[in-house]
């Protein structure tokens, strides 16, 4: 059983070292533990340091290409490299490194597809109260997009099986957080949540510059992916609601209509009705269009994953043949 820890960086030569130390080198019912960094256009020492410190696999981009891609790399670099299980986590050494252990066990177990770890964001101190409570109510929007309990759906440190790596694709260009807690739901994975502890803050975050714009862009996220693997819900939802205003007023127009007051003055209420009424219709077709491409896309993801599957899988074989070749080199030498 092979686990890779990957880290994606961003200018991290400050905090890396102590991320690498505090990382286990050795679990039970692990075989071989090694480390993947991900350097995400740093314009620092972060490379040195990694080698530095002996890190076995290091995926350079030219350029910052932000969270999201950094971690995309690190799970498809992982997955070539022959990895069973995948964890992630900070380089800025937030998570501890003995929390791996309960990360990687559910896995072990049979127990789950993706573990995450459960910071208890209600208690962190170096949150603000605001912070808080924003953490908490994104956490209860994932777990109603997700249809998964969420106790902590921004938490970056996580592990995943193989099979659960190949099967995720991510689409966004800001994180991976919440896109994959809603992927997994929707593909009914098993999703198991465990408490962690954190290290003290060592810097600010890159990716929560400020509150609004993380509310914005997590809210789109949640939208946009909640729309893309619920569409039928999310239009019909629409359209049943504009058909049944329409109705209403269709039953207002009716009853000044049969009254002594008569029609006049209300004929704006009929037109009304009627709009509402078509858009509904239409709606309600957008939405059945919808879910015909979501089942395509379903397909699609199955094809992609099949190849993906056969493609790591070579590259794998082909990693252990030239291990294996290196001692017979080392004796011949």
């Amino acid at each position: 059983m092979k686990l890779i820890i990957q880290i994606p960086c961003y200018n991290e030569e400050s905090t890396l070292p102590a991320t690498l130390l505090d990382l286990p080198r050795g679990l039970p019912g692990i075989d071989d533990i090694e480390y993947l960094v991900v350097d995400d256009g740093c314009a620092d020492r972060t490379v040195q340091v990694a080698q530095t410190f002996g890190v076995q696999h290091i995926v350079r981009h030219a350029q910052n290409r932000g969270l999201a891609a950094a971690f995309v790399s690190g799970l498809d670099a992982a997955l070539a490299a022959g990895a069973d299980i995948i964890v992630n986590t900070d380089a800025d050494n937030q998570y501890c490194g003995e929390d791996v252990a309960s990360l990687v066990q559910p896995i072990l177990d049979g127990r789950a597809d993706i573990v995450i770890g459960d910071r208890g964001v209600a208690d962190l101190q170096h949150f603000s109260a605001l912070k808080r409570g924003l953490q908490r109510f994104g956490s209860w929007v994932v777990q109603r997009t997700a249809g998964i309990p969420v106790p902590d759906a921004t938490s970056g440190f996580r592990a995943f099986s193989r099979e659960a790596a190949l099967h995720l694709t991510v689409l966004s260009d800001y994180t991976y957080t919440l896109e994959t807690l809603i992927q997994a739901g929707a593909r009914r994975m098993a999703v198991v949540f465990v408490p962690i502890h954190t290290n003290p803050q060592t810097r600010k975050s890159h990716l929560i510059r400020n509150v609004p714009s993380f509310l914005s862009v997590s809210a789109v996220t949640i939208l946009r992916f909640y729309t893309m693997y619920r569409p039928l819900r999310v239009f019909m939802t629409i359209g049943a609601s504009l058909v049944a205003i329409g109705c209403l007023l269709g039953l207002r127009f009716l009853y000044f209509y049969l009254s002594e007051q008569g029609a006049a003055g209300h004929m704006q209420s009929l037109i009304l009705t009627a709009i509402l009424i078509i858009v509904g219709f239409q709606v309600c077709l957008i939405g059945l269009i919808a879910e015909l491409v979501r089942m395509n896309r379903k397909m699609l993801e199955e094809a992609l994953y099949r190849v993906r599957r056969q493609e790591f899988e070579r590259a794998s074989e082909m990693e252990r043949s030239a291990s294996a070749r290196l001692p017979e080199n080392d004796n011949d030498g």
